[in-house]
């Protein structure tokens, strides 16, 4: 790549008719990529830590909430989910189970900012609190250095026999967390503490088999700002009592440099049962299948680096799992919708394993679970169809659900126990957990968190279709709303999709959505090309050069919903976040005219630049391309949203939102975004930028804050579609 700087120190003279303000500061990079010159006029904002650009982000954050904050009924949503809470009383999460029946798991009641941790030994047992994360920050004297340092938890992980406790704790929503060890009994905190990790999102805390440590993935750097963040991770063995700055590395690319890991993956250790003979390690990036290695416990907990291969990306191999000396795994090797196979540590043989569930044309194997009696697992259809199976004795059995699910979430304690729980949902039914009985064919229900009646929401329904795209190819839509809904065109339609690296939306129990619906809305979502809904083919068909189907999918959906009269252009907003961004923001820059509100949460919206951004910027690269090769380019611009911003265009109402800590899509992405859409954009709609800088990436501090954010969305949807509620007096 060529690049030609052209420094202009200017600020353009005219102000926008959407936004009164000072515009952004601009100094134009040109770059030339295989004879193509890509103008960049606002490459000076991805500097953080300049004062103007600092400047201009608080300005418009400033404007922005002001702007907001003048809608009427603002609040209702804000409100009616802290009623919510109040009618059920407390909300339970991350429950862990333990082979010997104790419980962990988060637990946060009503009017509390956020989750505790909790502990019972048995379903029935008597629950007790075991830590607050405000005693994390207890230490700090000040009030006001208290306020400013506020800790949540986001991952809990328990030794094997339930006597520690390892907790991960993350401040002001930032990513990276700090690690604490709890002695269960005797509720003692360990005072050495773990920093320079995120196991909540990769890698999480695999214990010993003795319960004396853990491995987990840390970080040489965390400053997202920094060239080298997110390269060179690696796995770590921390011995409880030791001291954790002396890093007992055991699998990463210095340490392993004979096993070809790339500066960029990150390496894990997995452990399946605390009785398994051996580790494995993957090194964990962006694409659906991975390289793998293998090694005995015993090596490698006597400082031995004798990791074997085990599969490569080719083999197509997800979700293995160990039992005993058999390796169980999803394959996708010529099966595009999975097969669940079987393979033995002694002599693997990954394509041509032996077959236990074939490949089912119309359904996709999306999980499974290893008992004492057979191998339960779920298939799903179109990404919103659920079904249970049991693979027991050569013979695969349908085992029907307690009702009609969406998805279906399977959990296990492992494979010398037949004990298996479900957990149900549905765009309209609440989750509810069941444990599931053999012997009987019989589901007992075991619901952590109360389940209660929302009567409001009687006259709800849900309908899963499927329409033609661009292309004649079947597209899954979801659509959620009265069942009184009138066909005249007038009905606001909020529209949410994702449709990235093989993630599906599954249906789950959204108030958010059901709030929508009960303020005269429609929620749709598009089950889009370069999800995982409809098997691996899907994905592959909204990658790279083939990205655009994902926004010429939601084009033609929304196309539809306008055909069959549901509703107009005029009240029509998109809601879509992270790599959504590239799919609300394309089908923003290309089809304009058919969207009143877009609304993006920390989205991918400068894809050209996101190998330049830090943190995941070089790993997605498999799941977008890269800017070294022409293809990758081609595709890269192509579903750049910030380049597809024509000078004179006329866009729809604009709210984009970002985290300060957000380490996953920088905040610059979205600062940039906005600032030349507000210089090129014509129409009279606002444009406005609003950074939570006590957020992360789509998180936020407390629960409180977040559904105060989710409320700004609705509340300027709702503004820009004429919701009457919603219309400024003045």
């Amino acid at each position: 790549m060529k690049q030609i700087i052209f420094i202009i120190a200017f600020l353009f003279a005219k102000f926008m008719v959407a936004q009164k303000g000072n515009p952004a500061p601009s100094l134009p990079v040109i770059d030339e990529y295989f004879g193509n010159k890509i103008v960049d006029e606002y490459r000076n904002l991805e500097n953080l830590k300049d004062l103007s650009t600092i400047k201009w982000m608080k300005s418009q954050t400033d404007y922005a909430i002001s702007v907001i904050n003048k809608i009427p009924n603002k609040k209702f949503y804000l409100n009616k989910r802290l009623e919510f809470d109040k009618r059920q009383g407390f909300a339970v999460s991350d429950l862990n189970i333990t082979s010997n029946d104790k419980y962990f798991y988060l637990k946060r009641n009503a009017g509390e900012k956020s989750a505790k941790v909790y502990y019972r030994n048995g379903f029935n047992g008597k629950e007790e609190i075991l830590y607050d994360p405000a005693d994390f920050s207890s230490s700090i004297k000040s009030t006001t250095e208290k306020l400013k340092h506020q800790f949540t938890i986001n991952l809990l992980s328990p030794s094997w026999d339930g006597s520690k406790l390892a907790i991960s704790l993350t401040e002001n929503g930032k990513e990276f967390s700090e690690v604490i060890v709890m002695d269960v009994g005797k509720k003692y905190i360990h005072p050495e503490i773990i920093t320079n990790t995120d196991p909540s999102n990769i890698g999480g805390i695999r214990w010993l088999e003795d319960n004396s440590g853990f491995f987990y993935i840390s970080y040489p750097t965390i400053d997202s700002s920094s060239k080298e963040y997110g390269k060179n991770t690696q796995s770590v063995l921390y011995k409880i009592g030791q001291n954790p700055q002396k890093l007992n590395v055991v699998f990463s690319n210095p340490h392993n440099p004979n096993l070809g890991i790339e500066k960029t993956a990150f390496p894990a250790v997995l452990a399946f049962n605390f009785d398994d003979k051996y580790y494995i390690g993957i090194l964990v990036d962006s694409e659906d299948f991975r390289n793998t290695f293998i090694i005995s416990k015993k090596n490698l907990l006597e400082g031995k680096k004798n990791w074997k291969p085990l599969y490569t990306k080719e083999d197509k191999v997800q979700n293995i799992s160990l039992a005993n000396d058999e390796i169980y795994f999803l394959s996708g090797y010529n099966s595009l919708n999975y097969k669940l196979c079987k393979t033995n540590t002694n002599n693997p043989n990954f394509t041509n394993p032996e077959v236990l569930v074939p490949e089912k044309q119309d359904e996709v194997i999306t999980s499974y679970k290893i008992t004492k009696d057979g191998v339960y697992f779920t298939r799903t259809k179109n990404g919103v169809e659920a079904k249970l199976y049991l693979y027991k004795d050569g013979k695969e059995t349908n085992i029907e659900t307690p009702f009609v699910a969406g998805n279906i979430y399977l959990e296990a304690k492992g494979k010398n126990f037949s004990d298996i729980w479900i957990s149900c949902s549905g765009w309209a039914n609440e989750e509810q957990r069941f444990k599931y009985d053999l012997q009987t064919n019989s589901f007992i229900s075991e619901n952590l968190t109360p389940i209660i009646e929302y009567p409001e929401f009687k006259d709800v329904v849900v309908e899963e279709i499927t329409i033609k795209s661009y292309d004649g190819v079947e597209v899954p839509l979801s659509l959620i709303h009265n069942k009184n809904i009138k066909k005249d065109g007038n009905t606001p339609v909020l529209i949410n999709g994702y449709g990235a690296f093989a993630e599906s939306y599954y249906p789950y129990f959204s108030l958010s959505y059901l709030l929508w619906v009960n303020q005269g809305g429609m929620v749709v979502v598009p089950h889009v090309r370069g999800g995982g809904e409809k098997g691996e083919q899907w994905h592959i068909d909204g990658q790279k050069l083939k990205k655009s189907n994902s926004w010429k999918d939601l084009i033609a959906c929304t196309e539809f919903l306008i055909a069959q009269h549901y509703t107009s252009p005029k009240k029509i907003a998109l809601l879509g976040g992270s790599a959504g961004g590239i799919l609300m923001g394309r089908a923003m820059t290309e089809r304009p005219d058919l969207f009143a509100a877009i609304m993006i949460e920390s989205g991918s919206l400068n894809t050209l630049r996101k190998e330049f951004s830090g943190g995941t910027g070089n790993t997605t690269v498999q799941e977008y391309g890269s800017v070294n090769d022409l293809e990758g380019f081609m595709a890269l611009k192509e579903m750049d949203a910030y380049h597809h911003i024509e000078k004179g265009g006329k866009y729809p109402a604009t709210l984009i939102t970002v985290g300060i800590n957000d380490p996953i899509v920088t905040p610059w992405i979205s600062t940039k975004f906005a600032a030349k859409l507000l210089a090129n954009n014509t129409s009279v709609n606002p444009v406005l930028l609003k950074i939570d800088y006590e957020g992360g990436h789509a998180t936020s501090n407390s629960a409180v804050q977040r559904y105060a954010n989710i409320g700004d969305l609705f509340a300027f949807a709702f503004w820009q579609l004429g919701h009457p509620d919603y219309q400024p007096k003045d």
